[in-house]
């Protein structure tokens, strides 16, 4: 923060509505749709893939992934030899964030690659991990007294409604109401907050069904408390989201493919069979309907191509020299990179017979399994909830104890996201409280970090 300029004197509040799109304006979004009549909302067109970090960074850095480098919400990372997703340090980002070298004071609120941040004021999802196996629900914010102000008026956040088959709106209520409360602690120049649970349902059940209206709802109570805060501090108001959902009905299977091509190597031990990134010749990170295939030899990549392009739920298979059509020509991507079929997304799952897969297959396990798993959201119809409680009840009494309620069958997935939508009305929506930012004509993920410097350096 350059501490010689002056503050701006309107501050700004960003609330990232995962999965609201403008097909949901209407009677069940009343704050939201209030917002929109009275100031100006378009669709935007997704930074690729359409997952969460990307398309955040993505709006918060104005350039696309070939130059920020979140290629995904996580990647294979050459130089460790590991696949790792959901990293949280900002410095993985290789590019400024709008706020850098300005004057501003920032509130990052569960927006992601919330340590090591460059904003003042951060709050976000950190589990404890107990030395006995055990994880505990928990939260990591700074400046370190804003933890203890909002423990004490909250509570514990809870962390088993943030993913997961409890996954559901109670988290989106806590992170509203301390928003409002780190906002009135920290009086930010620009606050951002990140409200999930919309997403949950609809990828378990897809974008249109009974679920939706009481998900709606809850959403924009959720941001219509914040937009009544922000209005009563003369906060100026941006409602963005990160990509709409479509419909699925099954997935892909990359990696086995790639091991009955003889490309994918497995290592085993008592936790089953684990994908051996070191010795394998092809393996692919796969993220909703993107996935990144990385080819170890130049000599197999046309091997590796030719055995993806013809696996069903694989619409194109993209060479290295054309990932510049997508921004995704990154040194973290992959060297292949896999687009979905219309209906389909991508599963990690790489071994062949299931008395051999991982420990974790079942589990709700984002930082093991080398690949997002959308069935995390659900309760295996085949004695899931069975398996949790007897897993609870050996926690309870102090013994080791796995807990894997989650199914492996990809039918029950029922929406998912990462690519352009059909159309517009189906993909992410900005919604401003100005009028006059019609004339901007915002039309990409890009176009917010102008809006968001635009908005700040504005005189009022």
């Amino acid at each position: 923060m350059n501490a010689s300029a002056s503050r701006p004197t309107r501050p700004l509040v960003v609330l990232n509505c995962v999965g609201l799109t403008q097909a949901h304006l209407g009677s069940d979004t009343p704050h939201l749709s209030r917002l929109a009549q009275e100031g100006f909302h378009s669709p935007l067109d997704a930074a690729l893939p359409a997952v969460t970090t990307t398309a955040q960074v993505t709006m918060l850095t104005g350039v696309n992934p070939s130059q920020h480098g979140i290629v995904a919400n996580g990647w294979y990372f050459r130089d460790l030899n590991e696949i790792l997703l959901w990293r949280q340090s900002e410095r993985l980002v290789c590019a400024p964030h709008v706020w850098e070298g300005q004057p501003w004071k920032v509130l990052k609120h569960f927006w992601w690659y919330a340590m090591n941040t460059s904003a003042q004021a951060t709050v976000t999802p950190r589990p404890v991990y107990h030395h006995d196996g055990a994880k505990s629900p928990d939260f990591y914010a700074h400046p370190a007294p804003l933890k203890g102000l909002i423990a004490q008026k909250h509570g514990t956040f809870p962390l088993f409604n943030f993913w997961g088959p409890t996954a559901g709106a109670a988290s989106t209520r806590w992170i509203a109401e301390s928003f409002i409360t780190a906002w009135d602690d920290q009086q930010p120049d620009l606050g951002l907050c990140y409200l999930p649970h919309l997403d949950y349902d609809l990828q378990r059940f897809g974008p249109t069904g009974p679920h939706l209206t009481p998900n709606l709802r809850e959403l924009d109570a959720c941001a219509g408390r914040v937009i009544d805060h922000a209005r009563a501090h003369n906060a100026q108001i941006l409602v963005v989201s990160e990509y709409g959902i479509a419909p699925v009905s099954d997935a892909a299977f990359p990696n086995r493919a790639l091991r009955k091509a003889g490309l994918l190597q497995v290592s085993t031990n008592a936790a089953g069979e684990l994908l051996d990134t070191g010795t394998s010749r092809a393996f692919t990170v796969c993220d909703h309907q993107l996935a990144h295939v990385y080819v170890r030899n130049p000599a197999d990549l046309e091997k590796a191509r030719a055995c993806l392009a013809t696996l069903p739920g694989v619409e194109r298979v993209l060479l290295p020299n054309e990932h510049a059509t997508l921004g995704l020509n990154h040194p973290r991507s992959g060297e292949l990179i896999l687009l979905a079929a219309q209906g389909c997304w991508f599963a990690y799952d790489y071994w062949l017979d299931d008395a051999l897969k991982p420990d974790f297959a079942h589990a709700v396990e984002i930082h093991k399994k080398p690949g997002y798993d959308p069935r995390e959201l659900f309760f295996d119809p085949n004695g899931g909830k069975l398996r949790a409680a007897r897993a609870l009840l050996r926690k309870k009494l102090g013994m080791r104890y796995l807990l894997n309620p989650c199914p492996l069958d990809p039918t029950l997935v029922g929406g998912s996201h990462g690519l352009a939508p059909i159309r517009a009305e189906d993909g992410p929506l900005l919604i401003s409280s100005e009028k006059a930012m019609a004339a901007r004509q915002p039309r990409h993920h890009r176009d917010v970090a102008g809006i968001i410097r635009d908005s700040l350096a504005a005189p009022v």
